[in-house]
């Protein structure tokens, strides 16, 4: 009579009706069972997607646990949460019971560098290159380790031979790091060692722009068309808009009809508007 080999015969997983209310510690060994039967199930099968979906419900305070570090980000924690979920979600998918490493070690990580990646792609203000937003943590714990070494503000010389890299590509990187955060220029400026004395708004320090400088622009074009005028044209422009002299005035000084002044500074004027006209 021929032997026949035991199938051992599958475990009989607990229908848990509320997976999220679940204790982190039953959660936990409870996880187990759902992991293993989870390698053993034929995935797209309503029973995979039990077995999936409760694993993820059961280690939502995973997430809720790992994305507590970060509650002091501006970012909303619903958004951190959900990420922080594709991680857990990634850990489920990649996990090997035959490995014997428990679940938690290897979901956390993942849940963490998925809450990192968020922060890192979505929270500058200006959107850099990958390679600077990595480099600005870089040289944040570079500048950390150097400062602990010494009292003063790390150069970029010693900031480039601490992470061995160039200048100039330090340079790049400090700068872009302006773009991580931004403030409003609303914000009022504090002074006074408490810092509770407010001394204006950060727009007031915002230069605007200098009407004079167009000013200056258009009597920069007009000189050469000044030089084209003879000395009688140049006196008279230079009486009625430089000393602001009226043209009665003007007619005193030179001796001529106050008609002639307007005639001549008409003249004149449209000369040189006709001149500027046929730069642009």
């Amino acid at each position: 009579m021929s032997k026949v080999c035991a199938v051992p015969a599958p475990t009989v997983l607990p229908h848990i009706p509320a997976p999220q209310r679940v204790a982190p510690a039953d959660a936990r060994e409870l996880s187990k069972l759902f992991l293993q039967r989870l390698e053993t199930v034929e995935e797209g099968t309503p029973e995979y997607q039990y077995v999936r979906n409760t694993l993820i419900e059961m280690n939502l305070s995973l997430v809720r646990y790992v994305a507590r570090r970060f509650s002091s980000r501006r970012e909303s924690m619903e958004d951190v949460l959900q990420v922080g979920t594709i991680g857990l979600i990634k850990a489920i998918d990649r996990y090997d019971p035959s490995r014997d490493v428990e679940f938690t070690t290897l979901a956390v990580p993942y849940i963490q560098g998925e809450i990192k990646r968020f922060f890192r792609d979505t929270t500058w203000s200006v959107r850099v290159p990958r390679r600077l937003q990595e480099l600005r943590i870089d040289l944040a714990r570079a500048r950390e380790e150097l400062e602990g070494q010494g009292s003063h503000e790390p150069s970029v010389a010693e900031l480039a031979d601490h992470l061995d890299m160039p200048e100039d590509e330090v340079s790049e990187g400090l700068v872009a790091c302006n773009g991580y955060d931004s403030d409003s220029i609303d914000r009022p400026i504090q002074a006074g060692g408490g810092g509770k004395q407010q001394t204006g708004l950060v727009a007031d320090l915002i230069g605007a722009e200098d009407p004079a400088l167009a000013l200056a622009e258009d009597i920069q074009a007009l000189k050469p068309h000044l030089a084209k005028l003879d000395d009688r044209e140049r006196t008279l422009l230079q009486l009625r808009f430089g000393a602001e002299m009226t043209q009665a005035e003007i007619g005193e000084e030179l001796g001529l009809s106050q008609m002639h002044v307007s005639r001549l500074l008409t003249r004149a004027c449209t000369t040189l508007r006709k001149g500027l006209l046929a730069e642009g």
